[in-house]
């Protein structure tokens, strides 16, 4: 759960390296939610040892006390684009509510404008083995 910027800190961690379908993503208006289902990389388990296999699991983000929702690079006739997650980045708004960009490779943002910071991650199912471990380029 996540109530502040530091605990959204914590869930980025959790999503980095994450995959998306754009059809996986839903702004549910009449409830104020938003809901986004991943393929997670469990980042956590390759850290408890060497000999660990890469695994993933499905898991689901969800922001309550959403007043809008918004994207920049994203066709939206195109929905079963996958997005790769990087990050979450968090602002308070003079107007004391919140904007809460989901920042995704390829310059693809989805923000959010929320009343509160009020975020769930909760894994679904069973994990799943996965050939390959993300890379990322030295800068």
């Amino acid at each position: 759960m996540a109530k502040t910027s530091e605990d959204l800190r914590v869930i980025s961690a959790h999503l980095q390296d994450s995959i998306v379908k754009t059809n996986d993503i839903a702004n549910l208006k009449k409830n104020r939610i938003f809901l986004m289902q991943l393929n997670r990389f469990m980042w956590e388990d390759i850290e408890k040892g060497v000999f660990r296999k890469n695994k993933r699991i499905r898991t689901v983000l969800k922001f309550e006390n959403v007043i809008s929702v918004s994207s920049k690079n994203i066709k939206q006739g195109k929905e079963d684009r996958f997005l790769d997650f990087l990050t979450i980045d968090t602002l308070q708004m003079s107007d004391k509510n919140y904007e809460i960009n989901l920042i995704f490779s390829g310059d693809i943002i989805v923000k959010l404008i929320v009343e509160a910071i009020d975020a769930t991650l909760d894994d679904q199912g069973l994990p799943w083995e996965s050939k390959n471990k993300p890379r990322h380029k030295d800068l």
